[in-house]
This record gives C-alpha cells, sequence and structure tokens, in this order.
C-alpha cells in the first residue's frame, strides 16, 4: 500500500531508495516479532481463586449447580478450602456434584509443569468419581482423569500426572470433577480441596500406554461409516511409588492406519472407512507404541433400508431419520443381569442405524413422557440381521402400556408380544415388519406406551431403523 503512495515522477534511484527502506524495515520487523505468549501461572486456589476471572465455573448437566463455595474456615495449613457440597441423590436441585473450571481469556501456558496436584479432604470416608484437567467444553482436546479416588476424613494429597506438556501450550481447561453418592446408599457428603495448583515434580515416570482398554478389537463397518479410538489409559509411576492410571484423550496418542485406502485416522482418533478390506488401527504414545488396536473390516456400500413415505401427520416416530422423533430415554437400557446386548451404532449417509450386537434382547424406553397412540393403528418396524438364521431362530417386538398412571408397574400394565420367525426371518436383506394394534389383544390401551422390546437374538448382530406407530 506504500508503494502506491509514491510520486511516481520522481527519478528511478528515488524509487529505488524507498522500496530498500521499505523491504528493510519489513525484515527488521519479522526479525523482531515473536509468538504470543500466555500466562505460565501455577496456581488455581491458595486461599482464594487465582487468576481464573470472574465468570470460571460450569456446573455439568443434572448436576447441582451451587454446590462448590469457598469455606474460610477450613483449609489445608491456611484459613480457606474449597468446599464441594454433595447432594443426595434424589435432591431436586441435582443428583450429584460435578463441574469444569475454566479460566477466562486465551489461557494458561502449562509446558512447564507435569501434575496437576492439590490437597483433599471429606466429611466421611468416600470415593469420587473423576478429577482431571484439560476439559474446556471444546475442543476438549487434552481431558486429563483419573477415577475412583478414595477420599478420607484427613487431608491427603492428590497427584495427576500430565501426560505431555509440551501440548499444554494455551490450555483453558484448568480443574473438573464429578461426584455422586454410589457408594454412599445415596447420602450426601461433603469434602474440601486446598492448594490446587500445577507442579514441576520432576519425579513421575510415564509407564504403559493402551488404546481400546489395551485389547485388539475388531470391529464391522461400511463405507461412510464413522468409528473411534476409544477407552485410552496410560500409566505413570508418582512419587510415592503408586501406579496411577490415567484417562487421556486422543489428543495426546499419534495414531496409524496400516492401510489407509481402507480407513484412514486423524488426530482426534476419528476413523473414516473408505472402501472395502481391512485396516488395523494403531497408535504410539510419546514415541512408544501403546497396547490394544481396533481392526476395522468394511464391507463395502451400506444397504439401507427403505426410505420410510408415509406423511408425518400420520406417523409418531421413535427411531428414524425421515421424521422427527418424540423424546427418547433410551435404545438400550441394558437391562441387568440377563442381557447381553451391545450398542454399536452408527451413522452411514447421514443415517442413523441402531446396531445391537451379542444381541439375546434389548428395550427401549420413552417413558418421560409416555406416547399417546390411540389415533395410530400400526406400529412399524425395519430389521436387518447380518448372519445366517439358525433353525428354530425367532424375533420377538413386545410393545408396553404402562396404564393409566403412566408409570412402570402399579399393577396396570399391559403388553403384547408378537413373533416372527423363518421363513419370514431372512439374512442379509431388510425385513419390514408391520403389526396391527387390531392384532395386540394383550395390550389393554395405547394411551401410555412406554416400551418396545425386542427379544429371541442367539448373541449375533441385528440392526434396525425406522421405528414408529403410524395411522
Amino acid at each position: 500500500m506504500k508503494n502506491r503512495k509514491i510520486n511516481y515522477f520522481r527519478n528511478a534511484l528515488l524509487l529505488g531508495l524507498v522500496l530498500i527502506t521499505n523491504i528493510n524495515c519489513e525484515r527488521e520487523l519479522s526479525d523482531d516479532a515473536t509468538n504470543a505468549t500466555y500466562p505460565k501461572t501455577a496456581e488455581i486456589f491458595i486461599e482464594d481463586v487465582i487468576g481464573m476471572g470472574t465468570n470460571f465455573y460450569f456446573p455439568y448437566g443434572g448436576s447441582k449447580p451451587n454446590a462448590w463455595t469457598i469455606d474460610r474456615q477450613e483449609g489445608y495449613n491456611s484459613n480457606a478450602s474449597m468446599r464441594f457440597d454433595v447432594p443426595n441423590a434424589n435432591d431436586p436441585a441435582g443428583s450429584y456434584a460435578g463441574a469444569i473450571f475454566r479460566t477466562e481469556g486465551a489461557g494458561r501456558d502449562l509446558t512447564g509443569y507435569d501434575a496437576l496436584t492439590f490437597y483433599v479432604k471429606a466429611s466421611r470416608g468416600v470415593v469420587i468419581s473423576e478429577f482431571g484437567f484439560g476439559e474446556d467444553f471444546f475442543p476438549n482436546k487434552y481431558i486429563t482423569t483419573i477415577t475412583n479416588v478414595s477420599v478420607g476424613t484427613n487431608w491427603s494429597k492428590v497427584i495427576i500426572p500430565i501426560p505431555n506438556a509440551s501440548k499444554l501450550v494455551k490450555e483453558r481447561g484448568m480443574f473438573r470433577y464429578a461426584a455422586g453418592t454410589q457408594g454412599t446408599s445415596s447420602s450426601g457428603y461433603v469434602f474440601w480441596i486446598d492448594d490446587l495448583k500445577f507442579e514441576k515434580l520432576g519425579t513421575i515416570a510415564p509407564g504403559i500406554a493402551s488404546i481400546m482398554n489395551g485389547t485388539n478389537v475388531n470391529e464391522t463397518t461400511f463405507v461412510g461409516v464413522n468409528s473411534s479410538v476409544q477407552n485410552i489409559n496410560v500409566t505413570f509411576n508418582l512419587p510415592n511409588g503408586i501406579n496411577q492410571p490415567v484417562k487421556v484423550n486422543p489428543g495426546y496418542m499419534d495414531f496409524i492406519s496400516s492401510n489407509p485406502s481402507v480407513a484412514t485416522v486423524d488426530s482426534s482418533g476419528l476413523i473414516t472407512s473408505l472402501s472395502s478390506g481391512s485396516t488395523v488401527i494403531t497408535a504410539t504414545f510419546n514415541g512408544v507404541t501403546a497396547l490394544g488396536s481396533l481392526t476395522i473390516n468394511c464391507l463395502g456400500n451400506f444397504v439401507s433400508a427403505p426410505t420410510p413415505t408415509r406423511s408425518q401427520a400420520n406417523v409418531i416416530s421413535i427411531f428414524s431419520n425421515a421424521y422427527a422423533n418424540v423424546p427418547v430415554n433410551y435404545y438400550n437400557g441394558y437391562w441387568q443381569p440377563w442381557q447381553t446386548t451391545v450398542s454399536n451404532d452408527f451413522t452411514v449417509q447421514g443415517n442413523n442405524i441402531l446396531s445391537y450386537s451379542i444381541f439375546n434382547f434389548v428395550g427401549i424406553e420413552f417413558s418421560n413422557p409416555t406416547v399417546n397412540a390411540t389415533t395410530m393403528t400400526h406400529f412399524h418396524m425395519d430389521a436387518f440381521i447380518p448372519g445366517a438364521i439358525a433353525p428354530g431362530r425367532q424375533l420377538r417386538v413386545i410393545i408396553v402400556d404402562f396404564g393409566a398412571n403412566g408409570a412402570f408397574g402399579g399393577g396396570d400394565d399391559t403388553r403384547h408380544s408378537t413373533t416372527f420367525t423363518a421363513p419370514f426371518l431372512v439374512s442379509q436383506n431388510w425385513m419390514s415388519i408391520d403389526i396391527p394394534f387390531s392384532a395386540m389383544p394383550g395390550l389393554a390401551s395405547r394411551s401410555n406406551l412406554a416400551q418396545i422390546i425386542l427379544e429371541g437374538g442367539d448373541g449375533s448382530v441385528i440392526r434396525v431403523d425406522n421405528i414408529y406407530f403410524y395411522n
């Protein structure tokens, strides 16, 4: 822009001098420029909150929002600490205590530290579900967590190792916690934390890292399906000699796909299937190979269920991308102790699919609120069984109404089970199931429908789509 202001009627020598001066100035600025730096403040709470700004406490959904306060009478070698009041399990304000402490501004430079440390004690002996750091709600790239921390009534020091401090150049997630009443018969308690800060201990030794809980997992996918590397852990040897397992986010790992033409894996552990074939996803941590792997077996293009064509006005949808779905509590209640079914749901080409493996039975519940289907005439579901249909194989579809009180139990619940066998049951093809309510005599009412139960699996795989009631 400066060159455009030069008077072009000046002689060439003057123009050259101006250009040389301009270039020299730019080089000088470039040589003197430095990268932006961020505060290296180690302390988060020492008798008071330090350097966090004015808006730093963000409770998790369903937690008690005011569980955290500052106690001006209790402290570790001081007169102040952070107090956390874990509520009773039935507290209407929240069934547990949990939140993140996120510093305002761009974040802190934590590259000079190797651990987050603090002192903690409780009003009774308890086990705290989670302590950690690195969660800022977006992008949550470097979350680090220790779980099931035993806390007594005397002050004790907790050390949370930093997996790789070189990555924490501008971290905002200073602290996170989640505490419930699972081990206290649902009764609340109090715990205190003091001297919460990052430290350079210099005596923490990294141990073994693992993905997929250290096991070799196989997963069947299709082109366009995204999977993810999960259950990432690193064990560190602490100064007290304890081997501390730490849950870490994928951002700390480096991932490798043995056959990128079949599936790629990015720095967040997200796997994208591209073509038919198999590939093995592995990882390294600080240059050392982690235990465990994920083998992706891509079967090629996915054949979707037929797209529903009924009008939304004539449909109450439980699960379908073609319609607006009613609120659903869960698509797999995992009803112990008999259920073996686990969910491996996936999305392909923008279409969500319910996929159940080790299938024996599964419950889908939509009880908050229940569904009034008195104007509907049929139930519909599309199902796909990829494996062979064994002799005598059955698939039972059970519709449950919670009765006039709209709640499970109470003596007024009714249900009806419809059984399908071969030749209707086929392999490698979508089966469209349509059951008229008139064929469900066991269902005394359909004004408070709340559950759909699928039974009769033989431990194989079943995929489900387009679950709805229609007129």
